[in-house]
């Protein structure tokens, strides 16, 4: 069951990898992936972060989202990468759907070049092409929203991104969403507390969801970072990655804003009870 925003997306999504498919083959954009350079490892430069008790932030470039419209009018992907990877981000995370977010695979492609740190390609995959095409522009991680997929695809579309040597984050925000997660092999949970079918924020998302994961799956927190109480809050209760985008991409150096909220004061650790 999908909402009419997300519907939206996802109908539009697979009109738009449609056309992809005609304009560049399967067959090349695979043949591509499989000669591209080599992955940087997205979730083993979080686990390094998360074991020294770091915070681990996947910091996120992105120009505007359908509930709040443009986010950034100085928008210059290879400058916000430079800016975030000398604060300390962990990965960087890319919008890449172009009718929603305004975004493009050549933001990807320009933040991932100007810098060290692995990127995840950001989209609404629906597709097994949009798989290969992501490692074909140079994505290290994709990104699987349970909400979109049925359980075959999950399946599917996770076993062809590890074979590809992608890392995968799979994003839930509900129980029910977490039990079809918890099927595939995965390392990296994200639970995103927006919920997808209003577009609202809730932090509780996270806290309500944590203890239902196994101990050895890394959970990542996306939306709803913004002030140092939301770090603190989630440290508390043992997470330590997280995925944080609007509270940036609005202030005038991303990678300042990145400081003040993870790096500028004390943390406190904890561990998921």
């Amino acid at each position: 069951m999908t909402s009419h925003i997300l519907g939206t997306i996802l109908q539009r999504k697979a009109e738009e990898v449609e056309v992809r498919q005609r304009q560049i083959s399967y067959a090349t954009q695979d043949a591509r992936a499989r000669t591209a350079m080599p992955v940087r490892g997205f979730y083993s430069a979080l686990k390094r972060r998360v074991d020294k008790g770091e915070p681990a932030v996947i910091a996120e470039i992105k120009k505007a989202s359908p509930s709040k419209g443009v986010l950034r009018e100085d928008f210059v992907p290879a400058q916000i990468a430079r800016s975030y990877e000398k604060a300390g981000a962990a990965c960087l995370s890319v919008l890449t759907d172009i009718d929603f977010f305004q975004g493009a695979d050549s933001y990807l492609q320009s933040a991932r070049f100007s810098c060290m740190l692995p990127v995840l390609r950001k989209d609404f995959i629906v597709d097994p092409y949009q798989i290969v095409e992501a490692r074909a522009i140079g994505a290290d991680a994709v990104l699987l929203i349970v909400s979109a997929l049925s359980d075959g695809q999950l399946a599917e579309f996770y076993a062809l991104a590890t074979s590809l040597e992608l890392d995968v984050l799979v994003e839930v925000h509900s129980q029910a969403e977490l039990d079809r997660a918890l099927k595939l092999p995965l390392t990296m949970i994200g639970i995103n507390n927006r919920n997808l079918k209003t577009f609202q924020v809730s932090l509780n998302t996270t806290l309500a969801l944590l203890r239902a994961v196994p101990k050895d799956k890394m959970i990542v927190t996306e939306s709803g970072i913004l002030h140092p109480s939301d770090v603190t809050l989630m440290q508390a209760n043992g997470i330590n990655a997280f995925l944080v985008g609007e509270a940036f991409m609005r202030a005038d150096d991303p990678g300042d804003a990145l400081k003040d909220l993870f790096f500028s004061g004390p943390k406190i650790s904890g561990f998921r009870r």
